[in-house]
């Protein structure tokens, strides 16, 4: 088995492409086959090599390895030239001189008269040569039908007057994408197409052109829609799209990966999937034939799975650059597995847990108002000097942090939430942070030394 994932670069890897990539990668990984790469960059206006290189980037952060080195289909074009010329000398192609706006014409008159808006065949039987400004069309069939069994969608038949005879080969001695497709995947020996579903149209033109050139037809498979959570189409109205703007925005791979999957797949009623596991699991039995919706609550789930299954020492890497794009001095390995350890079981995202770290890394934290109006009073500020008294002898002397503190409570005779609530915002700014022993060894005698003078002298 040999499949393909074949984008385009005229944009970055969505999420859409990405999934087709995966189901590609898994259905190749399944059999033991090869998984090709293929930069469809015909398109000489549209394509960039900025979005090649995005492109490349987001399959390797997902993980998805192909075999080989990437294949360019622009490099390939006289390989679509050569085939094209041989559809020519067997009469199955023909040089077309009719002008852009005289086909368009056609068309609109054939609409207006209810038919469909194809072209008419006025060059088909005209024996033309080259031109300036000609093109090579495919003479397809008049009559009959054109059809395969769907991997995914089963049986699919079309009419063959109702496709019209395709342009192949651009005035600029390009191939179209049609032609360029069947080609290249004819020469690379595809097995397996499988795409997403907006390719339907093209897979029975795709295939009267593998039938003209004597080469085997792969079988085809066709993934549905990803739909957001108004049921429409998937698109920046929804949020993000892009695979890249998901690693910015500090989601894990396994997790966009998983989520994926899981778009459109199933394997019983489990959730959590390895991308090895996934190699060994995956089968199109299992792919459903109706739209996926995409849901960013599911996706926020999944990665905070991974953030919390991430060890510390990992998470802090990852971390770091998150930190350094909120402008805070990001500190050693030791330190930021210590930061992330407090706070990967309460973040979804890598800049989430950022946002939750900036109170570790600032000079002083910036208080709460209305919590220090409750909390720092004189009341308030006399419990925060026994802490400072309490905790200039290491905690280890009151039996660890949670003796102090009930230490505390007894002589103060308060609750330990009463106690601890205090400290807590004279060293987060906010009531709510991580254990209060995490963020004490965290920062460190002197900074909490100094957070809780700097509360204690807050003006009222």
């Amino acid at each position: 088995m040999i499949t393909r994932f074949a984008p385009s670069p005229t944009g970055h890897l969505h999420i859409g492409g990405a999934r087709t990539a995966l189901f590609n990668y898994l259905l190749a990984r399944r059999e033991n086959g090869r998984f090709v790469l293929r930069i469809e960059d015909t398109d000489a206006q549209r394509s960039r090599p900025e979005y090649t290189e995005s492109i490349l980037g987001a399959m390797e952060w997902l993980g998805l390895s192909w075999d080989g080195e990437p294949v360019f289909q622009r490099a390939r074009a006289d390989l679509h030239r050569q085939r094209a010329q041989w559809l020519l000398d067997q009469g199955r192609a023909y040089w077309c001189h009719c002008r852009p706006e005289d086909i368009e014409a056609s068309r609109q008159r054939a609409l207006a008269e209810g038919g469909k808006p194809r072209y008419d065949g006025r060059c088909r039987d005209l024996g033309l040569g080259p031109a300036p400004g000609g093109v090579i069309r495919f003479k397809g069939p008049l009559d009959g039908q054109v059809g395969w069994t769907d991997l995914i969608k089963g049986p699919i038949v079309f009419e063959a007057s109702e496709l019209d005879d395709l342009v192949i080969l651009r005035s600029d001695g390009l191939p179209t994408y049609n032609m360029a497709v069947v080609v290249d995947d004819a020469d690379m020996g595809i097995t397996d197409v499988l795409r997403g579903d907006d390719h339907v149209n093209n897979t029975p033109r795709q295939i009267l052109l593998y039938q003209a050139l004597g080469a085997p037809l792969p079988n085809f498979g066709h993934l549905p829609m990803i739909l957001g959570s108004d049921k429409a189409r998937l698109s920046k109205r929804h949020g993000a799209t892009s695979v890249m703007a998901y690693r910015e925005m500090g989601y894990l791979p396994q997790a966009l990966v998983n989520y994926l999957a899981r778009l459109g797949w199933s394997h019983g009623d489990q959730e959590i999937f390895g991308l090895a596991e996934m190699e060994g699991l995956f089968g199109l039995r299992n792919v459903g034939r109706s739209a996926a919706v995409f849901n960013p609550e599911k996706l926020d789930w999944l990665n905070a799975h991974y953030i919390k299954e991430t060890p510390p020492g990992a998470l802090g890497g990852l971390l770091a650059p998150f930190l350094a794009a909120r402008g805070l001095a990001v500190p050693g390995p030791e330190v930021l597995a210590k930061i992330a350890a407090t706070l990967r079981e309460r973040s979804k995202t890598l800049a989430e847990m950022a946002a939750k770290a900036e109170f570790y890394l600032v000079g002083l934290p910036a208080i709460d108002p209305a919590s220090a109006k409750k909390l720092l009073t004189a009341e308030g500020k006399g419990i925060l000097a026994r802490w400072r008294e309490a905790l200039a002898v290491p905690p280890g002397d009151h039996g660890g942090f949670e003796g102090l503190l009930r230490g505390l409570s007894a002589d103060l005779a308060a609750k330990p939430g009463a106690v601890a609530q205090p400290l807590r915002l004279a060293l987060t700014g906010s009531t709510a942070s991580p254990g209060l022993f995490e963020v004490i060894d965290v920062l460190g005698p002197e900074a909490v030394a100094r957070r809780i003078a700097a509360a204690i002298a807050l003006e009222p």
